[in-house]
Formats: C-alpha cells, structure tokens, sequence
C-alpha cells in the first residue's frame, strides 16, 4: 500500500514538473516571437522608401516634366522612384506587380484607362501599397470617383471656360466678325477630364453669343498628335466656308496637331488661333520659333506640383502615416510667346 502511494506521489511530482518545463518553454517562446516581431516591425519601419510613378504616356512632355520633379523631391527625401510607362490595362498590371516584388510601398498613377480603377485598387491592396492618383481621376466599374484613393488634378472645366474665354478676348481683339469663325473641339470624350476641359470652353463660347452651328467636333482616335492632325484634316475639307478658326482641346500636344493641319490649309498666325492647356514643352517650343504661328498661348498648369508635390505626399504618407487629402485641384494661367517667363516664373518653373 504504500508503495503504491509513494508511486503515484513520484508520478505526480513528474507531471507537475513537466508541467511546469512545458510552461517555461511556452513563455519562452512567445518572448522570443515578441522579439522577433518587434524586430520585424523595426526592420519594416527602417526599409528605405521606394515609391513608383506610372505614367499612361511616357514619351509626352508632360508627364516626362512630372517624372522630372517627382525625381527632385526623390533627392531631396533620399527614396529610390521607380518610373515605367503603362501605355495599356496588361502593362499597368505588370507594373504594380514589379512594384510589389521590388518591395516598394506605394505608388502613384496615371492610368491608361480610369475604368481600371477598381483593378488598380485591388492590386494595390494584394501587394499592400499605397495609391495616389494624379492628372486623370480613377474609376469604378459604375463611372463613378474612387474617393477612397487620393487625387489630385485640375479643375478641369473650369481650365477649359478659361481657354473659352481667352479665345474670345483675342477674337474681339483681332476684329473678326463670329459668323466668319469655326470653332473646332479637338475631342477625347471617352477621357472625362479631357470632355470636361473642352466642353467648359465650349459653354464660355456659347455664353457669349458664339454661333452654335459653327462649333464643329474633330473627334480624336488616340490622345496624341498625330491623331489630333486626322481628325482637323477631316473638318478641315467638310468646312471649308469659314475664313477663319478657332482651336481647343485637351491639352498642348492635340492642339498642336490642329494647328498643323490648318497650316497645311494655309491658315497662318492672322486666320487662326489655338489655345491649348498644360504649358508644357511642346508649348515652349512653339513659342521659341523664330515666327509665330497659330498655335497663341496655352493655359499653364504645373507639372511640378504634380510631380513634387504628390511624391512629396505619399512619402509623407509612406514615412509619417500622415494622408494626403481627398481630391487636390490646382488651377492655370494663360501663357502666351509675350508673356511665357513671368508666368512661368510665378509657378515656379
């Protein structure tokens, strides 16, 4: 009888032992997997910032001026950029992919396609990288603004009264009789920032009497200037009545491509007028010729705070958690040949 009991006191003893190493070792492991995680958590906090800046056309002057200052604010922050042109729906794909292998931790985009919104949004979140959209607004598939990811553009119509309103002062300005005047919008309604610029012109044109019969559509294939010079050439020999014309249009680069169908025509500086919207290179170029042409001023928005600014943003987001805002519109200013070096120096350009 009592070894029996002295047994099951031996067993007793040797269970509660055990008991007590297997607590121990349990506690163990769970400080060293704090440890770890604390050192993950450090090590993911340390990792240099990598932010990528995809763009829809990387070959334009625009957004080549946006990579330009988006790089300055690189050097002066101390992140890698990681620039890559997506000019379709597959290749954007493939890049928020290769930003989520490089370990990058966000990204900000002009896509090809604001219908690829929800896409974009969804690869973002699988590769948990932040998105800021920049120029054009993303969509869903219903049309509407994604407002959970951060935008900034311009106040497109309101540009596009501003090129309506500075066509007519110059029209008033040169003398011309309306009835005498084609207007032409070079389109891109399948672009909603791109219908919005040319339809508030549009609307100025109307509101200040411009005959409706004479604003003819040149409906765009592509958003580029070859495609730009087809669509006028077309409207150009349908009509051929008006002894002079107007231009406007998306941006610089489209209208550009009007300007040199109409000159093919023979229009020239004293028969037509083009005002375009975004100031970029191509505009300055046209400025610099040694004569001027149709093409008479472009309503400047900033690349750099496209560029800068967002990048400048979504490091802050990235490094300090600290959001940018919702939607950030910037306005422009009419850039003429007389005037282009004051305009562009308040911008800071």
């Amino acid at each position: 009888m009592k070894t029996k009991l002295k047994t099951a006191l031996n067993i007793q003893s040797i269970s509660t032992s055990t008991q007590k190493r297997r607590r121990i070792f349990q506690l163990a492991g769970l400080s060293l997997a704090a440890l770890f995680c604390g050192i993950s958590a450090f090590s993911s906090a340390a990792d240099p910032v990598k932010i990528g800046f995809l763009v829809k056309q990387a070959e334009e002057p625009w957004f080549q001026d946006e990579w330009k200052y988006a790089e300055q604010a690189a050097r002066e922050k101390g992140f890698t950029l990681v620039k890559i042109g997506v000019p379709n729906g597959e290749k954007l794909m493939s890049a928020i992919d290769n930003l989520g292998a490089q370990k990058a931790q966000g990204f900000i985009v002009c896509a090809p396609d604001v219908k690829l919104g929800s896409a974009i949004e969804r690869a973002a979140k699988r590769h948990q990288l932040k998105v800021f959209s920049v120029d054009d607004q993303l969509q869903d598939g219903k049309g509407q603004a994604i407002t959970s990811i951060p935008h900034m553009g311009i106040s497109a119509y309101e540009i596009g009264k501003q090129v309506g309103a500075s066509l007519l002062a110059e029209i008033k300005t040169r003398g011309w009789k309306l009835q005498e005047v084609g207007a032409m919008r070079i389109a891109f309604d399948q672009l909603p920032t791109a219908r919005e610029r040319t339809m508030g012109a549009v609307d100025a044109l109307k509101a200040s009497g411009f005959p409706v019969a004479n604003l003819i559509d040149a409906n765009l294939v592509k958003s580029d200037t070859e495609s730009a010079y087809n669509a006028a050439n077309i409207v150009l020999t349908k009509q051929s009545s008006f002894k002079h014309w107007i231009i406007f249009g998306m941006n610089d680069e489209a209208v550009l491509g009007a300007v040199r169908a109409a000159e093919a025509r023979k229009f020239t500086q004293d028969t037509m007028l083009a005002i375009g919207i975004g100031g970029s290179k191509s505009a300055l170029n046209e400025f610099a010729k040694p004569k001027q042409t149709g093409f008479f001023g472009s309503v400047l928005i900033s690349p750099k705070r496209h560029g800068y600014e967002t990048s400048m943003m979504m490091y802050e987001w990235i490094s300090s958690n600290r959001q940018p805002p919702a939607l950030t519109l910037t306005s422009g200013t009419l850039m003429t040949r007389s005037n282009q070096h004051d305009v562009r120096k308040q911008f800071g350009l």
